[in-house]
C-alpha cells in the first residue's frame, strides 16, 4: 500500500539538551516531589553536578550506563547531566528480578552499574550477577555547568519490555529526541505553564520518554513511582494539568469514585482502546479535558494519534473510532507492508521523531494494522501472535478490542492453543467486572458473532482473577495457560 501522511515542516535544528537548557533558565518551579521544589536554575545546576560525578567514574564517552533509577529529582538531574556530558542514562526496570535485570546489564558495555540509595540492595545483587562495578548514586552537588550536545550524540537509551525475549536496547539520539519532544508537546499542548505529572515506570517510553517531552517543553513535572488511587488523588490536589495512563488504570479511578480531576487538560493513553462508556464517564468526571489516544512504542512513537475531536465524535456517535489508534501523526508517512487481501499487514512508518529505522528510515513495527479509506488505521496484534485456525488468520488483538467493550468484562486477551483438526482453536481468558456475576460465554458469544466471522469466535472461555503481565504491564501470552482441570465453558 502507498505511503499515508506526509512529511512535516523541517523543525528547528536542535538537540534535547539544548531544548532542556533552554527551557529552564529561570527561577520559576520546575521539579515538585513531596516537599522537594527545584526551580529551574537549580534543576539545571544539580543536572551539571551529576555530570562532573558521572566524569568521575572512568565511563566510556557516548556509551549508555546502566541505571537503577526511579522517578524523582535526582533521576532527572541523572538524565539531563548524562546526555549532556556524554554519558547517556539507561535505565533499567526497578521491579524487575536481579537475574533479569543482569541479564541486561551484560549485554551492555559499560562495566559500571548506578543505583540511587533505596534500590543498594537490588544494585549489589545484580552487580554481583553481572560482573559490574556498583556506583550509589550520592547527593548532587549545585554545579553551573554548561551542557552541549551535537544531534547525532545518545541522549538517553530505553529497553523494549522483552514480551518474547531479553529486552533490547533502543538509542535515543539527541536530535530525534528533540523531534519528538516538538511533535509530542504540541499535540498535547505542554509549554511553560503545563505541570505534568505520570505513575509509569521511569525506564519506560511512557515514563521517562513522556518525562523527557515535558522537559523540553518547560513545564512543571512531577510523577509517582507506580500508579495508585491514591497517588492520583495526590497528582490531582497538586493541580497537574497533564497526565498519561492506560485505559485499565483509568477503569479502576471510576470505579473507586476518584477520578474527577478540575485542573487536568490533557489526558494521553495507550496500550489498548477505551471503552465507549468509559469514555463517557471520563468526560462527566473531569469536564473539559482532551482525550489523546497515542500509539506507538519504544522504538518510535507516536505513529498515530487518536485526537480529541476523534475522542468527542465518538462520544457523539461514532463508537468504532475508539476501535481505531486514529491518523498518522504530525510528520508520519505510513504504509501497510506486504498487505494480503483483507488489506491487512505490518505498519511500516517513517519521521524523524523515530529511533529504530531502517536505511531508508522505515521504522517496522511488527505490528499488524489496516488502514481504512478514511485514513484511521486499525491495529490487529503483533505478527508472532497470530493464530492460524484452519488455514484462517486470526489476529487476537482484533477479538480483544471488540470483548473489552462489553460491560461485563474488564479484561482480556485471547490466544490459539493446539488443535488435532484445525491446527489451532481461540480459546478467551476473561476478567469478569463482577467475579461473583461472570457474564454468560453463551452471551459472549453472540455479542463477538454479531460483528466478527465465527472462525474468530473462541471455543472455550475461562473466567481469570487476572491475567499475566510483565513489568511494563503487557499480556504475556505464553503465560496464558488452559488448566488441567476444571470445567471449560463450552
Amino acid at each position: 500500500m502507498s505511503p499515508v501522511g506526509g512529511a512535516a515542516e523541517p523543525g528547528p535544528a536542535a538537540t534535547w539538551t539544548a531544548m532542556v537548557s533552554r527551557a529552564y533558565d529561570h527561577a520559576r518551579p520546575a521539579v515538585r516531589f513531596a516537599d522537594l521544589i527545584w526551580t529551574g536554575r537549580e534543576l539545571l545546576d544539580r543536572a551539571g553536578g551529576a555530570a562532573d560525578w558521572l566524569d568521575t567514574l572512568g565511563l566510556e564517552p557516548g556509551a549508555p550506563v546502566p541505571a537503577l533509577v526511579a522517578t524523582s529529582a535526582d533521576a532527572l538531574a541523572l538524565v539531563i547531566g548524562g546526555a549532556g556530558s556524554g554519558h547517556p542514562l539507561a535505565p533499567l526496570g526497578v521491579r524487575m528480578t536481579a537475574h533479569e535485570i543482569a541479564t541486561v546489564v551484560r549485554a551492555t558495555s559499560s562495566e559500571v552499574l548506578l543505583a540511587q540509595p533505596e534500590f543498594a540492595e537490588l544494585g549489589r545483587q545484580v552487580a554481583a550477577l553481572a560482573g559490574r562495578q556498583l556506583n550509589i548514586v550520592p547527593e548532587l552537588p549545585s554545579v553551573s555547568r554548561k551542557l552541549s550536545a551535537e544531534p547525532d550524540d545518545l541522549a538517553a537509551v530505553l529497553h523494549t519490555s522483552g514480551t518474547t525475549g531479553l529486552p533490547k536496547p533502543v538509542p535515543m539520539t539527541q536530535g530525534r529526541l528533540a523531534a519528538r519532544a516538538r511533535v509530542n508537546g504540541r499535540l498535547c499542548g505542554l509549554d511553560s505553564d503545563s505541570f505534568y505529572g505520570g505513575s509509569a515506570p521511569f525506564h519506560h517510553i511512557a515514563g521517562l520518554g513522556n518525562i523527557a517531552v515535558a522537559l523540553a517543553a518547560g513545564a512543571l513535572v512531577t510523577g509517582l513511582p507506580r500508579f495508585t488511587v491514591e497517588g492520583w488523588t495526590l497528582l490531582r490536589d497538586l493541580g497537574t494539568t497533564h497526565t498519561s495512563m492506560v485505559p485499565a488504570m483509568l477503569e479502576t479511578l471510576l470505579v473507586a469514585g476518584e477520578a474527577r480531576h478540575e485542573t487536568l487538560r490533557t489526558l494521553q493513553y495507550g496500550g489498548a482502546p477505551v471503552r465507549p462508556g468509559t469514555l463517557r464517564r471520563t468526560y462527566e468526571a473531569m469536564p473539559g479535558v482532551r482525550m489523546l489516544n497515542m500509539f506507538g512504542q519504544t522504538e518510535g512513537s507516536p505513529i498515530s494519534v487518536l485526537t480529541a475531536e476523534d475522542h468527542r465524535e465518538a462520544v457523539a456517535g461514532r463508537t468504532e473510532l475508539l476501535r481505531s489508534v486514529g491518523r498518522p501523526a504530525p510528520g508520519v508517512e505510513l504504509r501497510v507492508h506486504d498487505a494480503g487481501p483483507d488489506g491487512i499487514g505490518e505498519i511500516h512508518a517513517r519521521a524523524d521523531h523515530f529511533f529504530r529505522i531502517d536505511a531508508e528510515g522505515w521504522l517496522h513495527s511488527g505490528d499488524l494494522g489496516r488502514l481504512a479509506a478514511d485514513g484511521y488505521l486499525y491495529l490487529y496484534g503483533r505478527g508472532t501472535d497470530m493464530i492460524i485456525r484452519g488455514g484462517e488468520n486470526v489476529h487476537p488483538l482484533e477479538v480483544e478490542t471488540l470483548l473489552a467493550a462489553h460491560p461485563g468484562v474488564a479484561d482480556v486477551a485471547v490466544t490459539g492453543v493446539p488443535d488435532e483438526r484445525l491446527g489451532q482453536t481461540v480459546v478467551a481468558f476473561v476478567v469478569p467486572s463482577d467475579p461473583d456475576a461472570p457474564p454468560r460465554p453463551e452471551a459472549l458469544r453472540r455479542y463477538a458473532r454479531a460483528r466478527l466471522s465465527g472462525f474468530k469466535i473462541p471455543v472455550r472461555w475461562w473466567f481469570v482473577d487476572d491475567l499475566p503481565r510483565n513489568a511494563n504491564g503487557k499480556v504475556v501470552r505464553r503465560g496464558l495457560r488452559e488448566p488441567y482441570e476444571g470445567e471449560a465453558s463450552a
